[in-house]
């Protein structure tokens, strides 16, 4: 994993298992297919009774292990919350390296997303809503939160700073400020659903595809200027 994904996996102590799969590629394999179905277990049961409700012995059942099995892996539910953030960074870095190779920087950030919201299960959406309030009255998650929000808007800041150095991007964007603002808007999308259970979710992609499409775009160049015209 990149030194940037590493600090959203502060503070998490794993067992031998690491120490000792290091030195066997099968035995790596096998302990990183082990550690991905714990996460998705874990991420069912945050989704379905809340990171509160949700216990250790609910994720251990729900992935078909003992609790000794799973503490090889996790120390706490908040280091499986980190081991989340951490996949999901690094499928973020994936998703945006994509997008800066394409020829069309916007359309492609726009279909990374829309890639991105179709392939979440059932359960994603209200996972990440759980994580969030979560956050709230947990200062370990709340961390947590941070670093994973903080290193994915340095990523969308780079692809979009090369956007604008192609003159693909809006130059007079901050692109910081900008990334932040366009993760606020798809995290808060997520939210349509509990808002209205009825709403035609086709047109509001095509919305907020459309928003971000306008909101990146480089206004058009003047063609030309008469003289007289000042």
């Amino acid at each position: 994993m990149s030194r940037t994904a590493r600090p959203l996996a502060e503070g998490r102590r794993e067992g031998t298992c690491d120490a000792q799969t290091s030195r066997h590629p099968s035995g790596a394999r096998e302990h990183k297919e082990k550690r991905q179905e714990i996460l998705e277990a874990a991420g069912r049961c945050f989704a379905r009774r809340g990171f509160q409700g949700a216990t250790i012995a609910d994720i251990c059942a729900e992935a078909n292990i003992s609790p000794g099995h799973l503490y090889h892996y996790f120390a706490s539910k908040e280091a499986i919350i980190a081991g989340m953030a951490e996949a999901r960074l690094a499928f973020a870095a994936e998703c945006f390296n994509r997008v800066v190779e394409g020829p069309d920087l916007i359309a492609a950030l726009v279909a990374e997303i829309e890639r991105g919201r179709v392939q979440v299960d059932p359960n994603g959406h209200r996972l990440v809503l759980e994580i969030m309030a979560e956050a709230g009255r947990n200062p370990a998650v709340a961390k947590i939160l941070r670093e994973y929000s903080k290193a994915v808007r340095a990523i969308l800041a780079d692809v979009l700073r090369k956007g604008q150095a192609r003159g693909l991007v809006d130059e007079s964007l901050d692109a910081g400020l900008a990334a932040a603002v366009l993760l606020s808007v798809v995290d808060g999308s997520k939210t349509l659903t509990i808002h209205d259970p009825k709403l035609n979710m086709k047109k509001s992609v095509g919305l907020l595809q459309l928003l971000i499409t306008r909101f990146l775009t480089a206004p058009a160049k003047p063609v030309g200027t008469a003289r007289g015209d000042a």
